[in-house]
């Protein structure tokens, strides 16, 4: 599960803010600000929303190993911005999935 040091370095790694972390996961910004300063532990629920929004969003989180846990990128940050523009220039979710016939 993801710890509030993984959430703060994986918003830093994409430069996302709590309010597009939030929206990213369905969750509250709230949630996010006190899961990130341990005020609170976030149900898993939202820790699995969170988990799932930033794997979308191209942030993979590093389990326990011999250099312990951290998050990494899943892609270049080129290709995170290009990502992020292609999903923000509008339309219906999906449409330049299909290919023409």
């Amino acid at each position: 599960m993801i710890t509030p040091a993984q959430c703060r370095a994986g918003r830093a790694l994409i430069d996302w803010t709590k309010d597009k972390l939030a929206e990213a996961a369905n969750v509250s910004a709230r949630t996010i600000s006190d899961f990130e300063r341990g005020k609170r532990i976030a149900s898993e629920a939202s820790r699995e929303a969170i988990e799932r929004a930033f794997f979308e969003g191209g942030v993979l989180l590093v389990g326990e190993d011999e250099a312990g846990v951290g998050v990494r990128l899943k892609f270049t940050r080129r290709e995170v911005k290009a990502i992020d523009v292609l999903e923000n220039e509008g339309g219906p979710t999906g449409e330049d999935d299909q290919l023409p016939r």
